[in-house]
């Protein structure tokens, strides 16, 4: 099973302000089909909470910085995402959580599927059983 993993993307640095850019299949490992943003999370809330059975996601901090915990069920590791030159690659099947959003932090995140609640896997538990059965 792949891991969660950083991806630079492309940085075109220029004294009128700095570009850069994600294009499926070439930068990420999969289609985008579906694209939303996380914003004004208050002081102290953790976002996420949940693993998908299906969904492949890229989390880029596009203002600020927050932290994403990935978790595959043995082990966890803690990103921290400040810059919006690089990117969080999380597989499917790996649980996620977001927290310590900086003030007026702007989350973006690109997803494989549409959005289907039937992919989402919400408690802990049943989410370690999902795991045991993919080893």
């Amino acid at each position: 099973m792949e891991k969660p993993k950083i991806i630079d993307l492309p940085k075109f640095e220029d004294p009128r302000g700095n570009l850069s850019f994600i294009e499926e299949n070439s930068h990420i490992p999969f289609k985008i089909e579906r694209t939303y943003w996380i914003y004004d999370v208050p002081g102290g809330q953790v976002r996420g909470g949940h693993a998908f059975k299906r969904q492949e996601e890229l989390i880029v901090a596009l203002s600020g910085s927050f932290d994403v915990t990935v978790d595959d069920g043995k082990a966890r590791e803690v990103f921290s995402l400040n810059r919006s030159y690089y990117g969080l690659y999380v597989p499917a099947g790996i649980w996620r959580q977001m927290q310590n959003f900086s003030t007026n932090s702007l989350a973006l995140v690109l997803s494989s599927t549409p959005y289907n609640e039937n992919d989402y896997i919400r408690v802990y538990d049943e989410y370690l059983e999902f795991r045991k059965k993919q080893l």
